[in-house]
């Protein structure tokens, strides 16, 4: 392998986050080139192994989010490929999908979470006092996220996922937590260990940052580098390095808390590949340090090849 690696970036998937992984590969095969690697962009859907391993390009960048792209099973079908790749292995991301089992590594490391339940289908009463939030374990973007303020609003969620609106899918329920959504974006440093970048404030106009808040709307004020109280910001990026370190995570990941009036940073989620969209996380925390898509994205790639040279697996 001669100058800069070739690089194959996958987008799509299978899920419901399909179009946000199109445009997240735009963006990350834009910056390739940009960056002066060859790029051999695939859109996929469940791809075979066989299927994976036609395709051409030294590293993989895979850039798919949700339950399959994201949660383990294209994981393993890269592993079994045996190319270097951008991101956690599949143990890794399974755990940090299971929103439920982050939360426990989370408590387990003295994080702060909230009392969490699994909805049941067939159990109309709410198993925590209202409000709660509603929400897939296995998914992201806010997919299928419903606030429950009042009774009606709690019959209405659980009506939904009982009738098989969203398919299959295990929901959680956990007490609506209200204050600053903060973000902690994480990137491998030179030596391949995860460092913090600076912390992201999100203001959605509305209160809630959904679906349409992230991607649609486009009225979500993103402040890096937000005013907190004293020790915050060096805490909750902490327990982000923390948490990323016992899950297993590599190369990049975002940690998502709650910051309430009495100063607790709650534990949300953690997401091992975060978006690469105009409006994504990640990228404008690392633009803030001075390191743009193109940087950001070949950096990831290096970070891939060292993985695979040291034998990391992790």
């Amino acid at each position: 392998m001669s100058g800069r690696p070739s690089v194959l970036v996958l987008g799509g998937g299978p899920g419901a986050e399909r179009e946000i992984s199109l445009a997240s590969a735009r963006g990350v095969g834009d910056a390739l080139r940009e960056a002066g690697h060859e790029v051999h962009a695939e859109t996929i859907g469940a791809v075979t192994l066989d299927q994976l391993r036609a395709m051409q390009g030294d590293v993989v960048f895979p850039v798919l989010h949700g339950s399959w792209g994201e949660g383990g099973p294209l994981q393993e079908l890269l592993e079994r490929d045996g190319r270097p790749f951008v991101g956690s292995r599949a143990g890794a991301a399974r755990l940090a999908m299971d929103k439920v089992a982050t939360k426990m590594e989370g408590a387990r490391l003295g994080m702060t979470v909230s009392r969490t339940c699994l909805l049941n289908r067939d159990d109309a009463a709410c198993p925590l006092p209202l409000p709660v939030v509603v929400k897939p374990v296995h998914e992201g973007s806010s997919v299928g996220l419903m606030m429950c303020h009042v009774e009606q609003d709690w019959d209405r969620a659980h009506e939904r996922v009982r009738s098989g609106e969203f398919g299959d899918r295990v929901f959680l329920i956990e007490p609506l937590i209200r204050g600053r959504e903060l973000t902690a974006g994480l990137l491998a440093g030179e030596n391949g260990t995860l460092r913090p970048l600076p912390l992201i404030e999100i203001v959605p106009a509305a209160g809630v940052y959904d679906y349409e808040a992230k991607y649609t709307r486009g009225d979500t004020k993103y402040l890096v580098g937000p005013d907190l109280p004293a020790g915050v910001a060096d805490r909750v990026r902490g327990d982000a390095v923390r948490l990323a370190n016992a899950i297993g995570v590599r190369h990049l990941c975002r940690v998502d808390f709650l910051l309430d009036e009495h100063g607790a940073a709650w534990l949300l989620e953690l997401n091992t590949m975060p978006g690469f969209t105009p409006t994504s996380l990640l990228p404008k925390a690392a633009r803030h340090e001075g390191i743009e898509m193109p940087a950001l994205v070949s950096g990831l790639v290096n970070a891939a090849m060292a993985s695979t040279k040291i034998g990391t697996e992790v």
